[in-house]
């Protein structure tokens, strides 16, 4: 009896293994690409807000913001986690 209750739960087990090798770990590894690319920004870096604005950034502060320029002296500040891509990356200081 007690063979046929594992070999009930059998299914169930390989279910949730396909849905952690087909969903969860490649979304768990996408957060972390995004999370290093927002810990990567810098001061010049050309970036893509998630609600579609391409900015320079101006500065990074240090309470989860940046100050983006949209246009010659317009800055707007944008939440870190917001930035959906960066498209030009400055090369580092000397």
């Amino acid at each position: 009896m007690e063979g046929g209750a594992i070999a009930q739960f059998i299914p169930l087990i390989l279910i949730f293994a396909i849905m952690y090798f087909l969903l969860i770990r490649p979304q768990q590894k996408k957060m972390k690409q995004h999370q290093n690319m927002v810990e990567a920004l810098r001061r010049g870096d050309q970036v893509v807000t998630q609600g579609g604005v391409i900015g320079k950034v101006a500065k990074v502060k240090e309470d989860g913001e940046i100050e983006v320029e949209i246009a010659e002296g317009v800055k707007v500040r944008v939440v870190k986690s917001t930035i959906a891509q960066v498209l030009n990356k400055t090369e580092p200081a000397s």
